[in-house]
């Protein structure tokens, strides 16, 4: 997790944002950009989640595809992945602005989940040989 931005850690997971290929944290920039109600509402998601490992409500989270999923807070996105040893990791943040989450959403999501994965990789230190 080192060099990952933190939003929450909680019992049950931390909640972190991406950083893609750039060193930028596409999913910081969009919530540290919203007007305070909204960053409260969405910090109130990541606490539940966190704390208690789920959120049971679909019109606040759900899976969008794959291990792909997303906080909602009426028309605003943050598409998020869970990883192993309890992080979930947000990739950025959008307006949605018709009843389904776009494609290029999701894609950019994957997108940016990657980028992240592949700097963490480079980022580990790796075996000697001797």
């Amino acid at each position: 997790m080192a060099g990952r931005p933190i939003a929450y850690k909680g019992k049950a997971f931390t909640i972190a944002y991406a950083v893609d290929k750039n060193g930028r944290s596409p999913g910081k920039e969009f919530f540290d950009a919203l007007p305070r109600e909204d960053q409260a509402k969405l910090m109130s998601l990541f606490g539940r989640l966190g704390d208690y490992g789920s959120i049971r409500n679909p019109e606040k989270f759900r899976k969008l595809e794959g291990n792909c999923y997303e906080f909602k807070s009426f028309q605003i996105r943050m598409p998020c992945f869970f990883l192993p040893a309890g992080l979930v990791l947000i990739t950025h943040g959008f307006w949605k602005k018709r009843d389904r989450t776009p494609r290029e959403e999701i894609e950019r999501a994957k997108r940016i989940f990657e980028e992240d994965q592949e700097r963490e990789r480079r980022s580990s230190p790796q075996g000697c040989d001797p």
